[in-house]
């Protein structure tokens, strides 16, 4: 096996999902989000991998790593905190809710917290206007939020 620079258990775990599969084409989403469960994200490396594995271009695993709004090649935080941005929540406040989040978790740059518990992203519309402002932690969705429930909210996902 070539040399990867990624934590070669992890290499080893998805080098055996692959094999797994009796049927490789058409596998490269399934494969992907796979990938990303085990290392959290999509490093270069990972996708040069999965690229030989299923006897693929690599230009056709980024294609589709970057086409998905799921999939990142960034690391990220155990745990996603998305903040609608939206017309509705933006009206509503959600440019301070952000502000919040990050001088709570104390982001200066990026999106992820120093400790990586935490990363923080926005999204355009979560389709909740009647809930605005909308933040989502993980997927479970918090409506009508206002800057002092953020410190609330936050600690009931911190270790």
């Amino acid at each position: 096996m070539a040399k990867y620079d990624v934590d070669e258990v992890k290499l080893r775990q998805l080098e055996e999902y692959i094999d797994s599969i009796e049927q490789k084409e058409g596998a490269l989403i399934g494969v992907l989000y796979k990938a990303q469960e085990i290392f959290g994200y999509l490093p270069k490396d990972v996708q040069l991998f999965i690229a030989r594995k299923l006897g693929i271009f690599a230009a056709k695993v980024y294609g589709v790593a970057t086409f998905y709004s799921y999939f990142t090649m960034e690391p990220r935080g155990k745990h996603v905190i998305n903040v609608c941005m939206g017309t509705a929540c933006f009206v509503k406040g959600a440019d301070k809710i952000l502000e919040e989040i990050k001088k709570e978790l104390d982001i200066k740059d990026g999106n992820m917290s120093k400790d990586g518990l935490f990363t923080v992203d926005t999204l355009r519309c979560v389709g909740a206007c009647g809930l605005a402002p909308v933040v989502m932690v993980d997927g479970k969705v918090y409506g009508r939020v206002k800057v002092e429930e953020v410190k609330g909210i936050l600690d009931e996902y911190r270790e």
